[in-house]
């Protein structure tokens, strides 16, 4: 055992001197890299040479090791009417290693293992300062301001937009260090990329959103990777029925590993999906989880629910319908409310994520359907939006 603890060790020492090695001769300098770029929506992406300026103040420099493809790229590639977003660099679940750092950055030092935040935690805003979200008003006047100011990203002399400020499918990317979340040095990055979106908005929807309770009936719609996570929090939680609602069969024995015990196929039933669940349940579950971002299935997901004290919770993203349901069905006594990345502040709770996945208390390589590179982008999406995969994994370099 001790022996195994000195090899660690030494591993982890010659990592952080390669590092240091490394940063030293780029340092300051303009970092040449391979990114996979989106010149414009619902086209295949292009993999370029770009280049990354050097971290400004507050600024950390990060070369990505693993970056994982999640249906929110996939969304705003091809769904999304905001055409303003290209050029642009996608992906936002992702870990890596910081490279250098711009004057002001205090928390992180070169070989930090870290995870880029989509949601940043300023930590001195009066939401940061709040129990009761996760959102931080400083990101959120960035986020508004639709622009490349902090973009570090070049391309033929084009400033690129780093997709939701992350932009990680760039093998080097320059974050504000309020955006950045630093690990346990153990944690082995192609695993806890997943950490970046999927994985904790479900897994949150239902532990910190939802609150599940011991012992409860939970149903969750749609088994991707944040339906699978999701399962995985109510399980967590101690719920003693999890329904997983599919309408791809081949989807249940995944749902299983992660905690399912039941399934069902909407396509099986010629009645309402919240109907057949009200009669399985004896009235509706306690609690559902819309894991999908369809406003039809929200409305479902909502009904399902026990009158008097059922939440749902919206967990997948859409912004191109409205969502209704009858007055009625809220006056009852049901709650209907939603969350973004599972209700977690980053920087306090990917940190503690990882070590529940060090601990095996959360599960990460289940999700991994496929492992590729960069260069295989396109090929991770088709997979993507053929329902053939749940999480592809796109690797830069060794850990």
């Amino acid at each position: 055992m001790r022996h195994l603890w000195q090899q660690n060790l030494k591993s982890i020492l010659l990592s952080c001197f390669s590092h240091l090695v490394a940063e030293m001769a780029t340092a300051g300098k303009v970092i040449k890299c391979k990114a996979a770029v989106a010149w414009e929506s619902s086209k295949p992406l292009v993999i370029e040479e770009v280049e990354v300026a050097p971290p400004q103040a507050n600024e950390v420099r990060i070369k990505i090791v693993a970056t994982s493809l999640c249906h929110s790229d996939l969304y705003f590639l091809y769904e999304s009417l905001d055409k303003s977003l290209f050029p642009t660099v996608f992906g936002h679940e992702a870990a890596g290693i910081v490279e250098s750092v711009g004057p002001g950055v205090t928390e992180f030092q070169p070989g930090d293992k870290v995870v880029p935040l989509f949601l940043p935690q300023c930590g001195e805003c009066r939401f940061c300062k709040s129990p009761k979200t996760n959102r931080c008003e400083v990101a959120m006047k960035r986020h508004g301001q639709k622009s490349t100011e902090h973009c570090r990203l070049t391309c033929k002399g084009k400033k690129l937009q780093q997709f939701m400020e992350t932009g990680t499918f760039s093998e080097y990317i320059v974050m504000n260090q309020m955006a950045v979340a630093k690990i346990d040095p153990a944690a082995p990055l192609d695993k806890v990329c997943l950490l970046g979106c999927g994985v904790c908005t479900g897994y949150g929807a239902a532990v910190n959103t939802a609150k599940v309770e011991p012992g409860s009936t939970c149903a969750v719609f749609g088994l991707g990777a944040v339906g699978l996570a999701a399962v995985m929090g109510c399980k967590a939680a101690g719920a003693k029925r999890i329904i997983a609602v599919d309408i791809n069969p081949d989807k249940f024995e995944k749902a299983k590993v992660f905690g399912a015990t039941d399934f069902v196929n909407p396509k099986d039933h010629n009645k309402p999906i919240s109907q057949v669940l009200m009669e399985m349940t004896g009235g509706g579950v306690d609690y559902s989880l819309e894991c999908i971002g369809n406003v039809e299935c929200m409305r479902s997901a909502l009904e399902s629910c026990v009158p008097g004290w059922g939440v749902s919770v919206i967990v997948g993203w859409t912004d191109l319908h409205d969502v209704a349901t009858r007055p009625i069905n809220l006056m009852l006594g049901r709650t209907w409310t939603g969350c973004l990345f599972g209700g977690f502040k980053g920087k306090d709770g990917i940190p503690g994520m990882v070590k529940a996945y060090l601990d095996k208390k959360v599960k990460l390589d289940e999700f991994i359907t496929h492992n590729m590179t960069l260069d295989q982008v396109n090929d991770a999406i088709e997979l993507l939006k053929k329902g053939k995969s749940i999480r592809t994994v796109m690797r830069f370099s060794p850990q």
